[in-house]
């Protein structure tokens, strides 16, 4: 473990080494609850081992939007990592993407499902990421953490400075319940090792209007450690700087499947770089632009993705419970 990583984590570590000793991979380390139409109440209490709760009590669970896209209650705490609801039609899942696609929020699906936040963690700025962003911090007061580029893109939607907080990797911030530590990461590549729309906003710009106005902006991973449970670790984009990895060893990893194979040995080179987490639940290999309904849409080269990562993950890491979400469904680790 590196040097300059605090004490505290080499703790984590053998906490977590230990408990996957005392209790082998299995169904008995997640639990899912009933599906979930909207946020709606905590599903009843169900016994799992790292089920816990918060300084403040209640039971935890975690929710997948799609995409990278999750709902975390804490007792009567919410967190959000890249809510994107609005799911509008670019093109892009019928080869015809319109990089003009005006930007549109569907206030009467985001307000339902997005009813309470009091913080929003952006892994980048891509609009099925962030595009839901501002609507939802307008209208609950939460609190954004994301790049400078998601600092600079939330003056332009006319977000108060007080409600924005701009991180860059390697914060570890104490929410009193929980932390979080924000991790430098990269965003994935396309077939010709480029991706759309890169670059970043250094100044507040004028609002945007089209998708393109949403460039990347830098990409960030996020680790939450629950007081009482897991520690899970959410990536929003497939590559990685698996140095800055290094002594995170989460018990549950939220991993993007890749859209090509431009990123080399992407599975091996994270499994080994996460430790090996106990969990696996890949996200981003659904179509992002059709209703958040189940059983999810996908089409049939990112099924073939996704079977591949499964596969793959079973392959080098196989203590590793894999677990392909459904939306909307609580889920216990």
């Amino acid at each position: 473990m590196p040097e300059n990583r605090p004490s505290g984590y080499a703790r984590r570590r053998f906490l977590r080494d230990t408990a996957v000793g005392a209790a082998a991979v299995s169904t008995a380390g997640l639990v899912a609850a009933a599906p979930a139409e909207a946020a709606g109440p905590s599903p009843a209490a169900v016994p799992s081992r790292a089920a816990g709760g918060t300084r403040r009590g209640g039971a935890v669970t975690f929710r997948w939007w799609g995409t990278s896209g999750w709902r975390i209650d804490i007792g009567d705490r919410t967190v959000l990592v890249d809510p994107y609801l609005s799911r509008y039609d670019t093109g892009l899942f019928r080869k015809a993407f319109d990089t003009g696609t005006p930007l549109t929020v569907a206030a009467d699906v985001v307000d339902r499902l997005a009813d309470r936040a009091e913080n929003i963690f952006v892994t980048h700025t891509h609009w099925d990421h962030f595009n839901d962003v501002p609507h939802i911090a307008a209208r609950t007061g939460a609190r954004v953490f994301g790049t400078l580029t998601a600092y600079h893109l939330g003056l332009a939607y006319g977000l108060p400075t007080g409600q924005l907080a701009p991180v860059k990797g390697g914060e570890v911030l104490d929410f009193d319940g929980y932390t979080v530590e924000v991790v430098g990461s990269l965003h994935s590549r396309n077939a010709t090792w480029s991706m759309a729309f890169p670059g970043v906003r250094v100044s507040r710009p004028p609002r945007p209007e089209t998708i393109a106005d949403l460039p990347e902006g830098d990409t960030l991973a996020y680790q939450i450690r629950i007081d009482g449970g897991p520690s899970v670790f959410f990536m929003g984009a497939s590559d990685f700087d698996e140095r800055k990895l290094s002594g995170l060893a989460p018990d549950v990893a939220m991993v993007a499947s890749a859209s090509t194979t431009a990123t080399a040995d992407y599975v091996p080179r994270l499994m080994a770089a996460l430790d090996h987490p106990k969990v696996v639940v890949p996200v981003h290999w659904d179509n992002f632009e059709t209703p958040l309904t189940n059983p999810p849409t996908v089409a049939a080269n990112d099924r073939e993705r996704l079977d591949a990562l499964v596969a793959e993950v079973r392959r080098v890491s196989p203590r590793s419970r894999v677990l392909v979400p459904e939306y909307h469904t609580a889920y216990r680790f």
